[in-house]
């Protein structure tokens, strides 16, 4: 069976290709068909695969397949590899599981788009280069999945180029990456200098030799790595580009903020876990960027009217979440949290697609309302995401993301302030994610004759793939429940084997009574009760005191309302000198400087070159008397002398 890993990216891969080279003489059908049925294939051998690995020992589940060797260069041997061990095959669940019920969803919603082939062909090769980025035995195979991601992101937030908001969003998200890129190859550069290879598990036994515990090497290779998570995963500072990538089409957003893309950086530092506990200076980063992520993220979705930018920056704030986790040394509650996540936000957004499908393309919660009459299989399945987000117990979310607020409390990398950040971050996640579902499905409708005309539950296409990541949003987290609430932590158990022991100097855990865990759950559900109440008395029954509390507000939700104008800033600080130097380069050092200079010799040569031009007539009388007369000067200037 572990013979077929291998096919598990191909398949997506094949259909890119046969579609890619043939779409023009294919039906839209049969591309929909390939497109659709490769990453279910895909899924099921991930799930075969899966069951094969639970067949060993724990310490056993680790299976490379190499497919040929790549660059023989030196000391540098990399083979072209896959490796399965329980880290990948969550992964490969994942990405292949939610992101074929994306697929099918994109049939309904994209059925009457005139570039619906398009589409297809680049879901498939995003979906090819994420299985081949978590699959990759090495640091290169990995990137070449990271860059796949990065290019079908371009293409997919700017599917709508002629749209010129589009068109710069897709360009956003494409120079973002490349920043935090350069980050993650100078940190393999560094591990490679200093432990002589980037194959994952040669790396996790040479590191504790290779590398000093807070050494500044080790120090310095994870802080890039994470620069380069930072980009992938929409972490301060280069979180910009997520929201912006709203524009592409939702089936788009949902595959990028759930299932693929930003979950990139997220894996890449649970896969190098070995490293990064050998760098308590990185890992102190890692929760204090992961824990203000969080917190900033969700206090700008309090003000956001557009449905999908609220989902964009409860993202950004979820995934702010593992990484905090990260850096707390719980990577297995990051992972935990990773999959939920992909679950209820892949719901929630496709849930946001349904409703802008039905209210004709519009996505201002301000023009919405009572639409849960109208959309009723909408309606139930975007309220258990909502429920999963916001973390009412027995939904999936809340048992991944009170787990990370234990670990940030209890683990020795921990910190009370990280834990009392993070649940004022779920608590203002339960308050924005309650207000869009009234404005969105409760009191009365906003819009106008026409759109209310047209209103109309979305097409089989689309409510099953909601159906079936609803069901996945209540039980996907039954799995991980922990052993003081009665379960046997089997997700933590099963990833044990991946996960790097912290050093000596430090357990990856303090001891603590089960009393006070108690009492700290406690206390997160209740103070996200009281956010769900404080939405329904804003944004159920009383809008006129939601708009005065705005009014007095007005101070901070200006603030929110305008992110923190940290795009602004940015345009000033970094992308307008940018633009200036550009510019002055060109017209002065570029036009007049170097063109000057080449322009003016070419000039003088041929001035020159004109008024010797007319020495030459073509007569012999006149070449006769030239030389006449200079044999003349000759003799008379040797006569004088």
């Amino acid at each position: 069976m572990f013979e077929y890993i291998f096919i598990v990216p191909l398949l997506p891969l094949l259909a890119f290709i046969i579609n890619g080279l043939f779409h023009n003489r294919l039906s839209k059908g049969f591309v929909q068909t390939l497109a659709v049925g490769a990453p279910g294939l895909s899924f099921i051998l991930s799930i075969a695969l899966f069951f094969k690995l639970l067949t060993l020992e724990p310490s056993q589940r680790v299976v490379e397949q190499v497919l040929f060797s790549w660059i023989p260069v030196g000391s540098l041997q990399l083979d072209f590899a896959f490796l399965l061990d329980p880290l990948s095959a969550v992964m490969i669940l994942v990405v292949s599981g939610v992101g074929f019920l994306i697929h099918v969803y994109s049939i309904g919603y994209m059925a009457h788009d005139p570039g619906v082939k398009r589409f297809f062909i680049y879901m498939n090769l995003f979906m090819f280069s994420m299985l081949t980025l978590v699959l990759g035995n090495n640091l290169i195979v990995l990137f070449i999945g990271w860059e796949g991601v990065g290019l079908c992101s371009y293409l997919l937030i700017g599917f709508w180029f002629t749209k010129k908001s589009a068109a710069d969003a897709g360009k956003k998200a494409f120079i973002v990456n490349r920043i935090g890129d350069f980050g993650f190859l100078l940190g393999s550069f560094i591990i490679f200098w200093a432990a002589g290879t980037l194959q994952f598990t040669e790396l996790a036994q040479k590191a504790p030799d290779a590398f000093i515990v807070g050494g500044g090497v080790v120090t310095w290779a994870t802080l890039l790595l994470f620069f380069g998570a930072t980009g992938k995963s929409a972490q301060i500072p280069l979180y910009i580009w997520l929201p912006d990538a709203m524009e592409g089409p939702t089936p788009v957003s949902a595959l990028i903020h759930a299932a693929t893309m930003v979950t990139a950086g997220v894996y890449m530092l649970v896969r190098l876990n070995f490293l990064f506990v050998l760098a308590p200076t990185t890992m102190l980063v890692v929760a204090i960027v992961g824990c203000a992520t969080a917190f900033i993220a969700a206090t700008i979705g309090l003000a956001q009217n557009d449905i999908k930018r609220v989902l964009a920056y409860s993202t950004v704030s979820q995934l702010g979440y593992m990484m905090m986790a990260c850096g707390v040394a719980a990577f297995t509650a990051g992972i935990f949290h990773l999959m939920t996540h992909a679950f209820f936000k892949a719901l929630l957004f496709l849930g946001s697609g349904s409703v802008i499908h039905a209210m004709s393309d519009e996505q201002d919660m301000r023009k919405m309302g009572g639409l849960r009459k109208h959309l009723p299989i909408t309606y139930k399945t975007f309220l258990m995401g909502t429920l999963a987000i916001a973390g009412i117990p027995l939904f999936s979310g809340f048992f991944s993301k009170d787990e990370i607020l234990w670990k940030s409390f209890s683990s020795s990398n921990g910190h009370i302030v990280f834990w009392i950040i993070g649940v004022v971050t779920a608590a203002l996640t339960a308050f924005y994610m309650f207000r869009l579902l009234y404005l969105t499905f409760f009191g009365e409708g906003r819009y106008d004759k026409h759109t209310a005309d047209h209103l109309h539950e979305s097409p089989r296409f689309m409510t099953m793939p909601l159906v079936a990541l609803a069901v996945l949003s209540v039980v996907g987290g039954w799995i991980g429940i922990p052993y003081v609430l009665g379960g046997g932590a089997w997700f933590a158990k099963f990833l044990e084997p991946v996960m790097a022991q912290m050093p000596a100097h430090g357990g990856a855990e303090a001891h603590h009574d089960a009393t006070l865990e108690y009492g700290l759950m406690a206390f997160t559900i209740i103070l996200v009760l009281v956010s769900i109440y404080l939405a329904y008395y804003f944004y159920r029954k009383n809008l006129a005191k939601a708009d005065s509390l705005r009014q007095s507000l007005s101070v901070f939700h200006k603030a929110v309302y305008n992110k923190y104008w940290v795009d602004e800033f940015y345009g000033a600080t970094i992308v307008r000198p940018i633009v200036n130097g550009s510019i002055f380069l060109w017209k002065i050092v570029d036009v007049l400087l170097i063109d000057g200079i080449a322009n003016g010799l070419a000039r003088i040569v041929g001035d020159m070159s004109e008024t010797f031009r007319r020495m030459q007539t073509g007569y012999l009388r006149g070449y006769l008397t030239a030389f006449l007369i200079g044999v003349v000067l000759v003799i008379g200037f040797l006569v004088v002398r």
